[in-house]
C-alpha cells in the first residue's frame, strides 16, 4: 500500500512520545493463568491503535483526525488486507506451555523466541494434568481432531494412569540428574505434557495470523484456549479497534470463493438446477458406497450455506 510521504524539516518535527495504552499498562507483568499450570503474561509492547494509523498516513503525530476516522480507517486496512501498518506494533510477551502445544506454537516462524533450555537448566517440574472429564475421543471424520469425550469412569483410570507416569518420569529424571547424567540426556524421556517456558516477540500482523488459526474451533483445544486468551485479554487491551476490526472480518466472517460465490448466486435466483451443475461440473458431487463421495470444499459450502439459511440445492 503505497503513501505520498509527507517531508518535514528537523526543526519543524513536533517531540513524539511513545504510545501508551492504559487498559494494557494495567496487566503489564501480570500472568494470565491457563489451564492448570500455565500462564501468559505481557512483557512489553510497542504501538497502539494510533499508531496503525499514523503509520497509514505517514504523518506525524495525532494529527486532525477524530477517534471515528481512526477507527474508520483501520477497519478500511483489516476489510482489504493492507497489512503493513499492523506490522508497526509488536508485543513482547512471556509464556508457560506444555511442550506439545509449544510445538504447534513454534510452527509460526515469524516472531523472536527465546525458550527456557533443558540442556542447562533443570526441567520445569510440572506437567499438564487431564481431569477425569476432559480426556477427548479421536474424531472419525479428522485425523488430527477430537470429538466427544471419554466416560467419566474410563477418565479417573486415565487420569491416575497419568499421574503416575508423571511421577515415575520425574522420578527417574531426577535420579539421572543425580548419577551426573548431562541434562540434555537426563531429559529424552520427559513427558510432551512438560511445561516450558519462552519469551515471544511478535508484530501485530503475524499476531492476528497466528490467532486466527489457533483459535478456530478445528485447533487443538489446549492451544485454542492460549490463543483466546490473547485474543480476548490482551490484543483488545492493547489495540481494540483492531481487534474490532479482526473479529468483524476475520474471525466471524465467511470467505467464498468463485466457485461457491457461482453456486450462491444460482440459489439466489431461485436456479437450484444451475447451482448443482455448477457443483457437477467441478467435481463435487461424484457418487459413492451409500449417498455423494466425501469432498471437503462441498461440505465446507453446505457449512457456509446452513450459515447463510440457504438451502442446499443437492440434498
Amino acid at each position: 500500500m503505497a503513501h505520498d510521504i509527507e517531508t518535514t524539516h528537523p526543526e519543524q518535527a513536533e517531540h513524539l512520545e511513545r504510545p501508551r495504552v492504559e487498559a494494557l499498562d494495567r496487566v503489564l507483568g501480570i500472568p494470565f493463568k491457563v489451564l492448570d499450570d500455565g500462564f501468559v503474561r505481557v512483557v512489553d509492547y510497542m504501538g497502539s491503535d494510533e499508531s496503525i494509523v499514523q503509520s497509514a498516513r505517514v504523518s506525524y503525530g495525532r494529527g486532525t483526525k477524530k477517534v471515528h476516522e481512526d477507527r474508520g480507517l483501520i477497519r478500511y486496512l483489516m476489510r482489504h488486507r493492507h497489512t503493513t501498518p499492523f506490522e508497526m506494533c509488536e508485543i513482547k510477551l512471556h509464556v508457560r506451555v506444555p511442550m506439545d502445544a509449544w510445538r504447534q506454537w513454534i510452527r509460526h516462524r515469524t516472531a523472536n523466541v527465546n525458550e527456557y533450555s533443558t540442556r542447562y537448566s533443570v526441567a520445569i517440574d510440572a506437567a499438564q494434568a487431564t481431569a477425569p472429564t476432559e480426556w477427548r475421543l479421536q474424531s472419525a471424520g479428522n485425523r488430527q481432531g477430537s470429538a466427544g469425550f471419554v466416560d467419566t469412569t474410563a477418565g479417573e483410570t486415565l487420569s491416575r494412569q497419568e499421574a503416575e507416569l508423571h511421577r515415575s518420569a520425574r522420578r527417574i529424571y531426577e535420579e539421572r540428574i543425580a548419577m551426573g547424567v548431562a541434562r540434555e540426556q537426563a531429559r529424552k524421556d520427559l513427558p510432551l505434557s512438560t511445561y516450558t517456558e519462552a519469551y515471544w516477540k511478535i508484530d501485530l500482523h503475524n499476531l492476528l495470523h497466528f490467532l486466527s488459526l489457533r483459535m478456530d474451533d478445528h485447533s487443538q483445544l489446549e492451544i485454542r484456549q492460549y490463543a483466546r486468551l490473547i485474543g480476548e485479554e490482551i490484543v483488545s487491551k492493547w489495540c481494540p479497534f483492531v481487534w474490532e476490526a479482526f473479529l468483524d472480518y476475520r474471525v466471524n466472517a465467511t470467505f467464498l470463493s468463485s466457485i461457491e460465490l457461482e453456486v450462491v448466486r444460482a440459489i439466489g435466483s431461485g436456479d437450484a438446477a444451475r447451482a448443482v451443475a455448477v457443483a457437477r461440473d467441478h467435481g463435487w458431487l461424484e457418487p459413492g458406497k451409500s449417498g455423494l463421495r466425501r469432498n471437503r470444499e462441498r461440505e465446507e459450502l453446505e457449512s457456509k450455506l446452513a450459515l447463510l439459511n440457504l438451502p442446499i440445492p443437492w440434498r
